[in-house]
């Protein structure tokens, strides 16, 4: 007989493993989903719950990645966005940065004032004796042009030989149109060669005196034209004097020909070197093209040892030749030392410093070699063709 304790009765209630379920006739009418949603009953009536499905969990975890998902994709659509925009931001202020810039330098450009040695760029300092009256970096050709009706340290190195270049275009012009029984062709393909030195020399001066404000590279670069066209009139000026001085002897005429041709070349291989053009260069510029305008002592010297001193004077127009130098290299000197600027500094700022002398040195060398080849032109000529029998040399 089953044990009755505390009135229980055996079939009319049921512990379950969790809680109390009230009898097994209460359980019938459970919902059979109910039933499996509550638990499953085990073997000793105890009704124990069964866990949740792996459905149910993957259905819970997918409800909640769907809406991170989303988010991850609307914030990097936000900084995708942002960054477009600061991009477009930075570059609307780089072209205003431009503009305004631009606009700037047109109004300096155009009521620019004229400073002093301290205050130009470094590129632009040359002569240190020279203290006031220079242009500012213009950055424009226009103004760099419009500049030449100025005055500043550059106007008597600008009109010096922009006047001598059109005197000579002149004088070209008019010794090319003579008519061929006045001119003959071989003296104009001679004189041409000279013609040809001293307008690309004072022609080149000119533009690299005009625009040499303009930048650093526009400096540099018509600064290296300026020196090859010392370079081309020292030999253009050479070919008439040895034509006519070696007139009738073939060898040496080459020779001499070929010795200044080949020198005039090194020199204007060493102008184009960017180390020359710095002021600690100077004196080597300046000795360079004394030493390419000596190099005419040469054939001098063989003349007069072959035809006499008397001769080369009268006939070679050797007093010209030495005059022409004397005008070239007291020119050079003046340069180099920096006379008189040097001696009173900040008094000779825009008139009459060492380059202007210089300049007028250079114009007046040119006139008197010009004067000294038409002499000598003139002589031979008038003497006719060579002897059938010539020196050799």
């Amino acid at each position: 007989m089953a044990d009755i304790s505390d009135g229980e009765i055996p079939g009319t209630s049921y512990q379950a493993d969790d809680e109390m379920v009230d009898s097994p006739a209460e359980l019938s009418d459970v919902e059979p989903e109910q039933s499996e949603a509550a638990g499953l009953m085990n073997g000793n009536g105890h009704i124990r719950r069964r866990p949740p499905s792996n459905s149910q969990h993957s259905s819970i975890g997918s409800s909640n990645d769907t809406p991170v998902t989303a988010r991850e994709s609307l914030r990097e659509r936000i900084i995708h966005k942002a960054h477009d925009v600061q991009h477009k931001v930075e570059e609307a202020a780089h072209n205003v940065e431009e503009a305004v810039e631009d606009v700037a330098n047109k109004i300096y450009v155009a009521g620019w004032r004229l400073v002093s040695h301290t205050n130009l760029p470094e590129w632009m300092k040359d002569n240190e004796f020279i203290h006031f009256g220079y242009r500012p970096e213009l950055r424009s050709f226009v103004e760099c042009f419009k500049s030449v009706f100025r005055i500043h340290t550059e106007t008597g190195n600008i009109w010096s030989h922009l006047l001598g270049m059109m005197a000579f275009l002149g004088i070209t012009g008019y010794f090319l149109s003579r008519p061929s029984e006045e001119v003959q062709w071989e003296e104009k393909a001679v004189f041409s060669a000279f013609f040809f030195g001293a307008i690309i020399c004072l022609g080149f001066s000119w533009i690299f005196h005009t625009v040499c404000c303009h930048s650093s590279p526009v400096g540099k670069f018509f600064n290296k034209l300026d020196y090859c066209g010392i370079s081309v009139l020292t030999v253009g000026s050479f070919v008439p004097w040895l034509y006519y001085c070696f007139y009738c002897r073939l060898v040496p005429k080459v020779c001499y020909l070929a010795l200044i041709f080949t020198l005039g070349a090194c020199c204007t291989v060493f102008s184009l070197m960017d180390k020359f053009q710095t002021p600690k260069y100077r004196p080597v510029r300046a000795g360079m093209f004394i030493a390419l305008g000596l190099s005419g002592v040469i054939p001098a010297l063989h003349f007069v040892i072959t035809d006499g001193f008397y001769e080369a004077v009268h006939n070679a127009s050797l007093g010209w030749l030495c005059l022409m130098a004397f005008c070239y290299i007291f020119g050079a000197v003046i340069y180099a030392v920096r006379i008189p600027e040097r001696i009173w500094p900040g008094k000779f700022d825009i008139w009459f410093h060492s380059h202007q002398i210089f300049h007028i040195f250079v114009i007046a060398g040119a006139m008197v070699h010009y004067h000294g080849i038409t002499q000598i032109a003139n002589y031979r000529l008038t003497e006719g063709d060579c002897l059938d029998v010539v020196p050799v040399m």
